[in-house]
Parts: structure tokens; C-alpha cells; sequence
């Protein structure tokens, strides 16, 4: 290790603990008990008390959120990803008078902060009668998630080559014949990074569920979490035990996924 790296490692070293130790510590926690937590909260589990992750998973309601979220998260993926890669196609391969005005549009919606719209959003919803149904869930996550992805995908698409399209086009492949048989492919590596930030980030979302659903059959894992919280408010390890088991999907499919995350985002910037 070069001495002029040292400082960054350190960094890097110190960023990670400050990641790790609480996933750690509540991973820990939940188990023990409540007394451990209090006499013993930052060493090993003495006895180790499985029963707070055992209750949880042998709780209907937590696989119902679990599903709940898990619906939501691939449908919002699916809607965003198909939609943005059409519309960063168009951007990236095709000029028409006020593309780039257009384009300024979407990237405008970044600046958009998504509390400031909850009150909008919420009196939309009530109009169409999406209150306490999944695609009012949805149908938001994907309006919002649309402008970064629209950005990723373009610079991707931007750095193909255009002799691949004019290969493309003599063999006689039409425009949307290069788009879904030979640009698609080749973007795995960008889709598969806004794939990543769209799961998460709905996974993650906990003011558009608590607004739209009222029916706790409809709830998502963080809504989820707020409930158990509050009803098991003195048992500190139960809760801890039921956060982490509302992580592992997202955090297990992020570790599985995280270098095409990391490929995808420097992809637009290495090719062609």
C-alpha cells in the first residue's frame, strides 16, 4: 500500500465502521433481551435469545408487508426502467427541435423535493381513487424515480457508437429493432444500476405508503416497522430483531447487485 494512499483507506475504513457498526449492533441486539441490551449492549449475546427473530417470522403480518414491499418495489422498477430507457433512447439517438429543452425538463424534476408535493400528491390520488391501492404507490414512485434514470440511461446510450446503429440499420434492423435487440443488451450494466436505485429507494419510502395506505393490510416493511415499534415500545431487542429482518431484502439484493451498480455508473463515462 503506497503512502500516498494511506490517508484514503483510512477514510474509506472510517466511512465503513460508521456503516457497519449500527447493522452490526442491531443485528446483535435482536439477540438479546432487554436486560441484556441494558447491562451488556455492545457485547456478544449471553444467552443467545432466537425467540425475537422467531416470533417475527412466524408473524403473518410481516411476510404480508414483506410482500406488500416487495410487489410495490418491482412493479415501480419495471414501469421505471422500461419508460426511461424509451425516453433516453429518444434523447440520446434522435434530433429534434426542443430535445434539449425537453430534456431540461425531466432534470428539473431532481429539484423537485418530494415533501413539498405529498399535499398535491395526496389531493390527486383522493380525485382518482388510488388512495389505499398499490398503484397509487407505484405510479408516484415512478414519476419520481423517472428523471434520474432518464439521465443515467442517456449518457449510456450516448456513448454507443453510431457505426453500430448504421451496422444495424443495413442489415435492415428498424429503429426500435436496434433499440430492444442490440442497444437493451448492451445497457445491462446501466439497467441494471437503476434497477438498484429504484428497488431501494421504494423499498426505503416510508412517507408515500403512510399517506396512501390507511388499511394496515396494505402496509409496506416501514410502515411496518413504525407499528411494531410502537406496540412493542419497551421490548428495545423485538424491535431490533424486526429492523433487521426488514433490511435483509433490500440490503441482500444490493450486495448481490452492487458491481453492476458500480459499472453502470461509470459505464456512459468508458465506452465509445
Amino acid at each position: 500500500m503506497r503512502r500516498t494512499t494511506l490517508p484514503l483507506h483510512a477514510i474509506a475504513w472510517i466511512v465503513g465502521a460508521f456503516i457497519l457498526v449500527p447493522i452490526v449492533y442491531a443485528l446483535l441486539g435482536g439477540f438479546k433481551s432487554t436486560d441484556q441490551l441494558s447491562t451488556n449492549p455492545f457485547g456478544l449475546p449471553d444467552p443467545w435469545v432466537t425467540e425475537n427473530y422467531t416470533q417475527v417470522l412466524g408473524s403473518g403480518s410481516f411476510w404480508r408487508q414483506l410482500w406488500n414491499s416487495t410487489f410495490i418495489a418491482v412493479a415501480t422498477t419495471v414501469i421505471v426502467v422500461l419508460l426511461s430507457a424509451m425516453a433516453a433512447y429518444v434523447f440520446a439517438r434522435f434530433a429534434f427541435r426542443g430535445r434539449e429543452l425537453l430534456f431540461t425538463v425531466f432534470t428539473v424534476g431532481l429539484m423537485f423535493p418530494f415533501a413539498v408535493a405529498i399535499l398535491p400528491i395526496f389531493v390527486m390520488l383522493r380525485t382518482l381513487g388510488l388512495l389505499d391501492n398499490p398503484l397509487g404507490v407505484i405510479l408516484t414512485q415512478a414519476a419520481f424515480g423517472l428523471p434520474l434514470t432518464i439521465i443515467i440511461l442517456r449518457g449510456f446510450f450516448r456513448s454507443v457508437p453510431g457505426e453500430v446503429e448504421e451496422a444495424a440499420t443495413i442489415d435492415g434492423c428498424t429503429p426500435f429493432g436496434f433499440f430492444w435487440r442490440i442497444l437493451l443488451p448492451m445497457a445491462r450494466p446501466a439497467l441494471a444500476t437503476v434497477s438498484v436505485l429504484a428497488v431501494v429507494g421504494s423499498w426505503n419510502n416510508f412517507m408515500l405508503p403512510l399517506v396512501v395506505f390507511s388499511d394496515e393490510t396494505a402496509w409496506t416493511l416501514p410502515l411496518g416497522v413504525q407499528q411494531f415499534q410502537g406496540q412493542y415500545t419497551s421490548d428495545i431487542a423485538r424491535v431490533l430483531a424486526y429492523l433487521v429482518l426488514a433490511m435483509l431484502p433490500a440490503l441482500g439484493f444490493y450486495a448481490v447487485a452492487e458491481r453492476h451498480l458500480i459499472g453502470g455508473l461509470t459505464a456512459g463515462a468508458t465506452k465509445g
